[in-house]
């Protein structure tokens, strides 16, 4: 007589191998999250040394897709070899320790490969590539080795078996992919702007500890857990700043992350102007706006004027027409407006009734400018009755505005590179069309440290393609060019602007007026067809990080 395996201990293992069944589905959507997680800390840290350009972001996803393919195919073989649940939790357990090393190592590597850098002139491609490799190949990689150990641990499950591969492994994969889904908006949205890169980098390595631990069960890992908050305490209790501020002669005040960018807000001492406020933004290569305090007490003007810098210049641009009178300007857009600094000369210079509308993408930037730029907008300050500002991407505002301006400037390029979106034909036909008859468009473009003009020289000859005339002034402090399209032509616009300055009765317009005509690299001039030596930037084609990278790297020779 044969004897009949009870149905009561049949039933408990079934039940417990779905319970085992649904935990690792679990386990690889938790993955998922971590991963993407991770990667996206990863483009995190380096903004502060090397920003956030679209190179930037190449190197970061390239090589996170080699790690992901080592991942995968060391994670095939494992599995293969000892197809056991214990090893797939402890490839987690310790990706997650290993996380918990990057906040203590980022800060003195990635400082290494900017300073390397540095020395030899090289650009931000290399170091970010040396910098990525160290910090992040050995947690995403084990990461990776998860979702190639899952499918071969629910194959041995499934009661089809091989018959079932194609769905377990689609279904496996599915799930990791959602949880990379939420792993990217968690940590971007979310995680990083609430409470930091760092933070949120030991977040994911305790998260992943914890998953593993569930699944070993085997409590001598806790020390990972120990160790890694040990390495939290440290961290943070012996860490001052992300890193000291980014000008010469600076202190820093204060810092912030966003959603956006890396923040730094640093004081230092003009000698013509007193205390100044200054805004750094991710690698440091620029300043991006500008604040002297005691423009509060004196209200003139002359105290808002950054000695020659960029921002001056915005307000002197309409007088490229015949004969124009400084009660005709009344109106102004300002995309890419930072911390207010051309909006709040503008309005000294022409009145507190002047409509400005000021864009900024960075919510984080409008709130410091508010803090520490005495930014004071209609939404504060019934005095500047139409002063708005908006927290809104340049162009996207620009298609959606109906508004018409006198001035529209652009200076929402984020140095050494600049969003291709706005610098192409299509975005400066968008611009002209919101110009009023006598309007102008202005362009603040960066030069080379030796004084290559090439992007000015670019940008100068699309927007060639949308105005009857553009003009260019060097600036006298910075190393920048101003490239003014008017909106209509204005005959000798050189000889123009010389002829309003000669009649000029407001002080801080004839004095950057005086800078822009005697104390730039070359005299105020037109762009003419035949200065042009680029193809138009388009929207379907605008190398222009391409065009960058060609001038940092020609600092080499």
């Amino acid at each position: 007589m044969e004897h009949e395996i009870p149905a009561q201990p049949q039933a408990a293992q079934r039940e417990a191998a779905q319970s085992s069944s649904r935990f690792l589905l679990l386990v690889v959507f938790l993955a998922g999250i971590g991963t993407l997680g991770i990667e996206m800390i990863a483009s995190r840290l380096l903004a502060p040394y090397f920003g956030t350009s679209q190179p930037i972001w190449a190197v970061v996803i390239g090589l996170t897709l080699i790690y992901l393919t080592l991942g995968y195919r060391l994670g095939g073989s494992l599995a293969d070899r000892r197809p056991e649940e214990k090893v797939l939790y402890q490839i987690i357990t310790w990706a997650g320790f290993v996380t918990g090393f990057i906040p203590l190592l980022a800060d003195p590597i990635l400082r290494f490969s900017q300073g390397t850098i540095a020395r030899v002139a090289v650009g931000s491609f290399l170091g970010a590539l040396f910098g990525v490799l160290i910090l992040f190949a050995a947690p995403v990689i084990l990461m990776a080795m998860v979702s190639p150990f899952a499918i071969r641990l629910q194959l041995k499950r499934v009661e089809a078996g091989i018959a079932a591969a194609g769905r377990t492994a689609g279904s496996l994969s599915a799930l990791s992919t959602v949880g990379s889904i939420v792993g990217t908006f968690l940590t971007v949205l979310y995680l990083i702007p609430t409470i930091g890169t760092a933070r949120t980098t030991y977040l994911i390595a305790v998260f992943l500890i914890v998953v593993g631990l569930i699944g070993l069960r085997d409590w001598r890992y806790l020390i990972l857990l120990l160790i890694v908050g040990g390495l939290f305490f440290y961290t943070t209790t012996t860490r001052g700043n992300i890193k000291v501020a980014d000008c010469a002669g600076c202190t820093l005040i204060d810092e912030r992350e966003s959603a956006y960018n890396y923040i730094q807000i640093a004081t230092s001492e003009s000698k013509f102007y007193g205390p100044q406020v200054n805004l750094i933004l991710n690698e440091g290569q620029a300043i991006h706006s500008i604040y002297h305090p005691r423009f509060e007490q004196s209200q003139n003007p002359l105290d808002l004027l950054t000695g020659g810098g960029p921002w001056d210049y915005f307000s002197v641009t309409p007088y490229f027409f015949p004969g124009r009178d400084p009660a005709s300007v009344k109106s102004m857009a300002m995309l890419g407006s930072a911390t207010g600094t051309v909006p709040k000369q503008f309005l000294a210079i022409y009145g507190a009734n002047t409509t400005i509308d000021a864009v900024e993408i960075d919510p984080e930037i409008i709130a410091l400018g508010r803090e520490h730029f005495q930014l004071r907008d209609a939404s504060d300050d019934p005095t500047h009755p139409n002063y708005h500002t908006h927290p809104e991407d340049a162009r996207y505002w620009l298609a959606n505005s109906g508004g018409s301006y006198d001035v529209i400037g652009m200076d929402a390029y984020h140095q050494p590179y600049i969003p291709f979106h706005l610098a192409t034909v299509e975005f400066f036909q968008l611009v002209r069309s919101h110009l009023t008859p006598d309007g102008v468009a202005v362009v603040n473009a960066g030069k080379g440290p030796d004084g290559d003009d090439r992007l000015g020289v670019a940008l100068a000859g699309t927007m060639r393609q949308v105005f009857p005339q553009v003009f260019v002034i060097d600036t006298a402090g910075f190393g920048n060019q101003i490239v003014v399209g008017v909106s209509r032509p204005v005959g000798d616009g050189a000889l123009n602007f010389q002829k309003n300055y000669e009649r000029m009765q407001v002080p801080v317009l004839r004095t950057v007026m005086d800078w822009s005509l005697h104390l730039g690299a070359a005299p105020v001039r037109e762009f003419l067809p035949t200065d042009a030596r680029y193809t138009p930037f388009t929207d379907d084609k605008a190398p222009v990080e391409q065009l960058i990278d060609s001038l940092i790297f020609d600092q080499i020779k």
